[in-house]
């Protein structure tokens, strides 16, 4: 697959005002006791406060915002943990299109719930890819247009928007993090990165959840590993059109394991009253895990979600 940066940007861009009026421009933290803690500078994006609670929304509007009148007429379906059925479906009922999710039997009751609030149909199905797989397998004869959760130009182009505010605002960052599952959020965050120069754009992934890490050691896609890992945003496999721009744009993959994302989760909201999901917290626990490669650094911080419930104190 040959990529251009330029070409890739400028589809961002170009999602960004299809875009413009349906989206929020969230709001960028910076909070000094969190810097002290951390020993960096962190601009937190903060996608958490963003339509349905998390990022998904860009890439679901900008994806269904581009099918012809046929298309939304069928219907659109798709597989998700709970933050990608929950944008379809919200970006489904502010333009008219009946929305299906594929969902996990073990899925976040917010998360389902959220889902439920904006209209979706839901469909139980068993944890994991394989049965990801064969419900979208299924449904293929109904005539429904399918919208993957992460592995679509449309979807990592709306993702990306994320970073393109986020650099609009603070255009000095020598760093960008995002957590990678399926890679959409990431793969669009690195072309932004990269086409503004950022030095150093890194995914971080769970250490149980690490098929992407191991993708990118090897040149080759791996298979998801068992849906183990407390970040259940992050379960998937890394898609192929995500993997072809992680390749070409993310300088690194680092790890993190469960324990240092509860410790992350809690950091963050000790300092900014802020609650994010666990798989959000993976870009505040690599920042602890790997002083080395950020101290000092101005870091740019996708904060993916929030849809999760603070635990009573």
């Amino acid at each position: 697959m040959h990529l251009s940066l330029n070409t890739e940007y400028s589809e961002v861009v170009a999602a960004a005002k299809r875009l413009a009026g349906r989206t929020r421009r969230t709001n960028v933290i910076v909070n000094q006791h969190l810097n002290d803690a951390l020993g960096a500078t962190l601009m937190l994006k903060c996608e958490h406060t963003q339509h349905t609670g998390a990022f998904k929304f860009r890439g679901a509007c900008n994806a269904l915002l581009q099918l012809t009148p046929a298309q939304r007429q069928a219907g659109v379906y798709t597989v998700s943990s709970g933050n990608h059925g929950a944008a379809l479906a919200a970006a489904g009922q502010q333009l008219g299109i009946a929305v299906t999710v594929g969902v996990a039997t073990n899925a976040s009751p917010i998360k389902r719930a959220n889902m439920q609030r904006y209209g979706a149909e839901l469909i139980d199905i068993e944890p994991g890819m394989a049965a990801r797989e064969a419900f979208v397998a299924a449904r293929e004869p109904s005539g429904g247009i399918f919208v993957p959760p992460y592995d679509h130009p449309h979807i990592l182009q709306g993702q990306g928007t994320a970073a393109l505010e986020l650099l609009q605002e603070y255009p000095e960052l020598e760093v960008l993090l995002a957590p990678l599952g399926g890679g959409g959020l990431l793969s669009g965050t690195a072309i932004v990165g990269k086409q503004h120069q950022v030095a150093n754009v890194y995914g971080i992934e769970p250490e149980l959840a690490a098929d992407g890490y191991a993708s990118f050691k090897t040149g080759v896609l791996q298979p998801a590993m068992p849906p183990l890992s407390i970040c259940d945003g992050l379960l998937t496999r890394v898609g192929e059109h995500t993997f072809a721009r992680i390749k070409a744009w993310v300088d690194k993959i680092l790890l993190v394991n469960d324990d240092q994302v509860l410790q992350a989760q809690a950091l963050v909201w000790e300092h900014t009253q802020q609650w994010i999901e666990p798989s959000s917290a993976t870009v505040i626990a690599a920042i602890t895990r790997y002083p080395e490669l950020f101290q000092g650094k101005r870091i740019g911080v996708i904060i993916s979600g929030g849809n999760c419930q603070r635990a009573n104190n």
